[in-house]
């Protein structure tokens, strides 16, 4: 049998042919390189199968395309397209609330098919928040690939001026940085373009480990990049001509070529102010901007229609008309043409990012044989030590960014030297081919010897101790109200003869303590006790809890390394006593109610690298607990082993700290008197706000949850 292999790319812009690279901040490179990976990998012999899971749209604005559930890439590779969140084309920072529903789906879908792959490959932040999900769950080896990193776009950020909160706002960064940090926590290889990544923008993360790195440059397509003779290029540059010649005085000039998206990282201003800064460049050169195609900079996000705002206004301002090609519409077929184009007419390429985390233009720019000025920043330090084809410069020193612009265009002899070079270098180390090989060794080498968890899919056979179907309650908070035990006690008598109706009691005590108080109660016994804050499970009247869900969560636990790093923060917060602490939980009490507490105490673990988690319950109550532990995941895991399905799960949450248990596809009541953090949960499918004083009772029956099979 040949390796099974799983991508996660969750943006939903991706299909198999016409990418619609540039369309908005979500469509860059990374869109390209996953797909060409997906193919490189289907191409080769070891490989049986390839998925790609993304997100499925349906939506008139974009392409039906995106609504196709299952499109083929080639005869084993196929893009499996998933709903989750709204139907609609929403930017990926809209989707952070929506990302529990897909760990679920992804993890039913190969619990179904009980043909696990051997690997999940997570692109980008969102999907290595779902991938670490689902890794921890079916004890799959994780390869997680960040693309770009929050760490390093807030650091650029907030150094170009821009507010803290207006960052957050805009991209959700701290939602972003967590994930990336959960990512690396569950991650057994991480792979990156460039050893700049890891040494300089990786090793800022506190769950960043060196040994699980491999770098792995990205691979060009030499079937569409390459450079031919310029005698052969008269049917190309004839159709570019035409592009460019309703903007340019003089199609002669060597141009100076820059392809990205219209985002603010890319720096397209810059080069503009640059350009119009300095006569000589003007007198020599052309400047052409591919920035994507549009219709109406009107209809674009706000991002983008600041960034053409700023070029028009930059064009403007220094007279540039006649000097600047800026075409609204372009194929993807051209680029390769525009690369030769512009080489063709001795020109340049120029990335002015602010940083770059590779640069797969740049190789494709090389290939075509046009010599380069790029950023310093990022991935274009290794290609240009590689390639050895153009200049460094700082994009941010806009004197040092002329300089390097107008030296490169200076010398026809090394102008040729570097096209040669550059043609060479990328054909003898950047080629798919050998990027395949490469990642295919590299994954068998680190990853052959890890196996999905021996308990995954209840194939420990015994009958199941809790039902097919599940009621989960809080002893802590909701059995406080006398009025909803009463209504639970009718409920449970009245359907006393469906035994595959099951209760499970949630709470932060031991087990001692949660049966003492439970005892008060007069309730049908639990089926499953979730104690400690969702770090021990107990069947029933058994006192051992479940072993297999202690070895999952123990992973690196340190609980001195918690008590010390957090030791100093006793202005804030307070040690519980010692008959509320756990074996896998440290649990304070807050001196004062504060929002910010949670985000300090997660940046303080994370910096520190302990693979903790806090949980702040009813405002005033922290735990810490093992990274992979919460209650959600206890129930996740008690699915898994007994096979029962997450819809039949359902949960009363009423607190401020009982979000984990309302996203995902678990049902959830919530009563009328919940905590207002809870509001904000409105949007998730398969939740029930009651009106009433019966809120439990109205949710059943919205659920329909005692109906009989």
């Amino acid at each position: 049998m040949g390796l099974k292999l799983l991508h996660l790319n969750l943006h939903g812009l991706i299909r198999s042919h016409d990418l619609e690279l540039g369309r908005d901040s979500d469509t860059g490179g990374q869109t390209l390189y996953v797909l060409e990976l997906v193919k490189g990998l289907a191409a080769r012999p070891e490989v049986e199968k390839v998925e790609l899971i993304t997100r499925l749209i349906v939506d008139r604005k974009v392409s039906s395309d995106y609504s196709n559930p299952v499109e083929k890439i080639s005869s084993c590779a196929e893009i499996i397209r998933l709903p989750f969140g709204p139907k609609r084309y929403i930017r990926k920072e809209l989707l952070w609330p929506y990302l529990d529903d897909l760990a679920d789906q992804i993890v039913q879908r190969l619990q179904k098919e009980n043909n696990l792959p051997d690997w999940i490959h997570a692109h980008y932040a969102d999907a290595g928040y779902v991938g670490a999900l689902v890794s921890r769950r079916l004890g799959l080896p994780l390869v997680f690939t960040g693309h770009s990193l929050g760490r390093e776009k807030l650091r650029r950020l907030l150094a170009a001026g821009i507010d803290h909160d207006q960052i957050e706002q805009t991209y959700s960064i701290s939602k972003r940085i967590d994930a990336e940090e959960l990512a690396l926590s569950h991650a057994n290889l991480l792979i990156t373009s460039t050893k700049q990544e890891s040494n300089e923008q990786y090793a800022r993360y506190g769950r960043f480990s060196l040994e699980n790195i491999e770098v792995i440059p990205p691979g060009v397509d030499l079937n569409r990049f390459y450079s031919i003779d310029p005698s052969n290029l008269n049917e190309e540059e004839n159709e570019l001509n035409k592009v460019f010649k309703p903007f340019l005085r003089d199609l002669n000039r060597p141009p100076l070529l820059a392809i990205s998206r219209a985002v603010r990282r890319k720096n397209i201003p810059a080069l503009i102010e640059t350009y119009g800064r300095s006569s000589i460049l003007q007198q020599r050169h052309n400047l052409i901007l591919i920035l994507g195609c549009r219709e109406d900079s009107r209809q674009l996000d706000k991002q983008q229609r600041e960034v053409f705002q700023q070029v028009f206004e930059l064009v403007d301002k220094y007279n540039l008309y006649g000097k600047v090609a800026y075409p609204k519409q372009h194929r993807r077929d051209q680029i390769p043409s525009i690369y030769r184009w512009a080489a063709n007419k001795k020109g340049l390429f120029v990335n002015p990012a602010l940083t770059e985390p590779f640069g797969l233009t740049l190789l494709e720019a090389a290939a075509c044989g046009l010599p380069m000025v790029t950023t310093d920043d990022g991935g274009p330090r290794d290609i240009i030590s590689r390639c050895e084809n153009g200049l460094l410069v700082d994009v941010t020193d806009l004197e040092a960014f002329r300089d390097g612009l107008e030296t490169a265009g200076s010398n026809s002899s090394l102008w040729k030297t570097w096209s040669n070079n550059g043609v060479e270098a990328v054909s003898r180390h950047f080629s798919w081919d050998a990027h395949v090989c490469n990642y295919i060794a590299l994954m068998q080498k680190r990853l052959q010897f890890l196996a999905p968890r021996h308990w995954t899919f209840g194939k420990i056979r015994q009958s199941s101790p809790i039902g097919q179907k599940l009621i989960f309650i809080d002893l802590d908070n909701y059995l406080e109200q006398k009025n909803c035990l009463s209504i639970l006690r009718n409920k449970f008598k009245d359907h006393s003869f469906n035994h595959d109706i099951k209760l499970g009691v949630l709470t932060g005590r031991s087990i001692k303590a949660a049966r003492y108080r439970y005892a008060e109660i007069k309730l049908p016994k639990p089926a499953v006790w979730i104690c400690q804050a969702g770090t021990e499970i107990y069947y029933a009247d058994e006192n051992k809890s479940d072993i297999f869900w202690q070895d999952s969560i123990t992973v690196d636990w340190n609980r001195k390394g918690v008590e010390k790093v957090l030791f100093d923060l006793k202005d804030y917060l307070e040690l519980q006593s010692t008959e509320n602490q756990g074996l896998y939980k440290v649990s304070y009490l807050l001196k004062e109610p504060s929002d910010a507490i949670l985000p300090l105490v997660r940046k303080r673990l994370s910096h520190s690298g302990l693979a903790a988690s806090p949980h702040l319950k009813c405002h005033w109550y922290l735990d810490i607990v093992p990274l992979r532990a919460s209650r959600a995941e206890a129930i996740r895991f008690l699915t898994l082993r007994w096979g029962l399905s997450l819809e039949n799960v359902l949960v009363v949450a009423s607190q401020q700290g009982d979000a984990e248990l309302i996203r995902g596809l678990t049902t959830s009541i919530i009563p009328f008197d919940h905590d207002s953090t809870l509001d904000g949960l409105r949007s998730q499918q398969r939740v029930f706000f009651s009106d009433d004083q019966d809120g439990v009772l109205a949710g059943l029956k919205h659920f329909r949850f005692f109906k009989s099979h």
